[in-house]
């Protein structure tokens, strides 16, 4: 019996702190680090995760690699006998919920944008975003010589080389390689640094030069050289309503409004779909499992437009399925889907929002699982209370427990945002201890469950066609219960 209901275990990791290892590249807290890794292993939690941030460690200048720090926070992880889910963390620290300290990309990029701003994601009025390299200087060599996704290449390449007996030992399982600001597939369409408030629409960011110039050639190509970007879609905290391009009978219906939504997704999809081949390159018979995380943007998913996601890059719509696509993709490079707001129940959110968290879980989660990959998630906001818990454990199997072996559907793992001292209170940390043992299914702490293989070289590329196919017709999400069968 214990060994079928072994199969419902779903993994419990927990973010780090954002500052774990400090701005200057040095690990001072090893002390309170210590403490936190021996209170969450006590937990019965099955790893942590962490921000391998590239503006600290190659912050010195080009291949100028300093990876200490790291080393001894991952020694530590090691010697707590916790796995460890590393994050390429291409993308500033700074300017998102939550961010505590403020890492920016390293200075001799920024300083290559002081002559050339374009190599920043840009708004319609100019302001450009200096959280993430612009997926427009993807294959640009204006960095000495190297384009950003070499850049990106060569960092996971020294990352590979310089943590090699963590890898070997098993300690590393899980290498989520950052797409985007806060690390997620996606534009920075709603930047509180520039004054975004929820729940405002975003804006498209796409008006850097090298962006604007792939438009006007694909525009072209497609016989409609006097398209343009779009100049009718508002500003960053616009009701959809307010807006020519999303309100009701608005420009997103019309044949250039789609061209124009394909091009801007097609070219995330792509974006992913480069940087995770030369990763899957670099970790080639490792055994770790290659991950990027999606985004939880559940503002405006009630009504058809979905405004904000189409600005983030999520070209989903009600007859389209905008993740499903991003799902194929990944299944050329054995990678899997780390999605949010796992937390997050409907009847919390403002009407105003037309806000709908738990359907767009569920939609993701589907996506996901119909093309055969393994899926994740993780909350979005810090929560310790039962409700946030109950949620997620009815996410992790949507159809609760199967006594007789694994369930139709559950999550691969859950990652907690975040360790803090607040979670490790005493009603607190009692709390957790009882979620992490639902999530494990009432089985005790057991390393040997899901096992990853030796990472396999990624499938021939898959034409835009093809991933494209994945979008129509979007099909009804798999059934979820309404609540959870083992709450804490």
């Amino acid at each position: 019996m214990a060994g079928n209901m072994l199969a419902n275990y779903v993994q419990v990791n927990v973010m780090l702190p954002l500052d774990v290892v400090s701005v200057d590249n040095t690990f001072e807290k090893g002390d309170q680090i210590r403490a936190q890794l021996k209170k969450l292993a006590e937990a019965g939690v099955d790893g942590v995760m962490i921000d391998v941030w590239w503006g600290l460690v190659e912050g010195k200048g080009p291949k100028a690699y300093d990876w200490s720090a790291y080393k001894q926070v991952f020694q530590l992880v090691q010697e707590a006998g916790l796995k460890l889910q590393a994050i390429m963390s291409f993308h500033q620290c700074g300017g998102n919920v939550g961010d505590v300290v403020n890492i920016p990309i390293p200075q001799w990029v920024r300083d290559i944008g002081a002559t050339d701003p374009d190599i920043f994601y840009t708004n319609r009025r100019g302001t450009r975003n200096i959280e993430y390299l612009t997926l427009g200087v993807d294959d640009q060599p204006l960095f000495h010589g190297r384009t950003a996704i070499q850049m990106y290449a060569d960092y996971m390449t020294s990352f590979r080389e310089n943590m090699k007996q963590f890898l070997d030992a098993g300690v590393i399982v899980d290498i989520e390689v950052g797409l985007g600001p806060a690390g997620e597939m996606r534009y920075p369409s709603y930047p509180q640094s520039q004054g975004w408030v929820f729940p405002g629409i975003g804006e498209f960011i796409c008006y850097d030069k090298y962006l604007e110039a792939d438009f006007k050639a694909a525009a072209a190509k497609a016989g409609h050289p006097e398209w343009e970007l779009p100049d009718d879609a508002g500003e960053y905290n616009d009701t959809p309503e307010n807006t020519q391009f999303f309100k009701d009978d608005g420009t997103y219906l019309t044949e250039k409004g789609k061209f124009f939504l394909s091009w801007y997704s097609n070219k995330l999809i792509k974006h992913g779909d480069k940087i995770l081949d030369e990763a899957n390159q670099v970790f080639l018979g490792c055994r770790v499992q290659l991950a990027i995380k999606v985004s939880g943007i559940h503002w405006w998913y009630r009504v058809p437009n979905h405004a904000a996601e189409l600005t983030a890059g999520y070209y989903n719509l009600d007859d389209r399925d905008g993740y499903r696509t991003i799902a194929r993709m990944l299944t050329r490079h054995h990678a899997s889907l780390n999605f949010t707001c796992a937390e997050m129940r409907d009847s919390e959110q403002s009407s105003e929002a037309k806000s709908a968290p738990e359907e767009l879980v569920q939609q993701v989660l589907s996506a996901g699982w119909r093309e055969g990959l393994n899926v994740a998630c993780e909350n979005a906001l810090g929560r310790y209370d039962a409700t946030a818990y109950n949620t997620i454990l009815r996410n992790a199997r949507p159809k609760g427990v199967n006594r007789n072996g694994p369930p139709e559907h559950k999550l691969f793992g859950f990652t907690y945002l975040r360790v803090s001292d607040e979670l490790l209170e005493e009603q607190n940390y009692a709390t957790f201890q009882t979620f992490v043992k639902r999530m494990h299914a009432n089985q005790g702490h057991d390393q040997s469950v899901d096992p990853i293989a030796p990472l396999e070289r990624s499938k021939p590329e898959m034409s835009i066609e093809m991933i494209l196919q994945a979008a129509e017709p979007k099909l009804e999400p798999f059934p979820f219960d309404e609540n959870t069968d083992m709450p804490v």
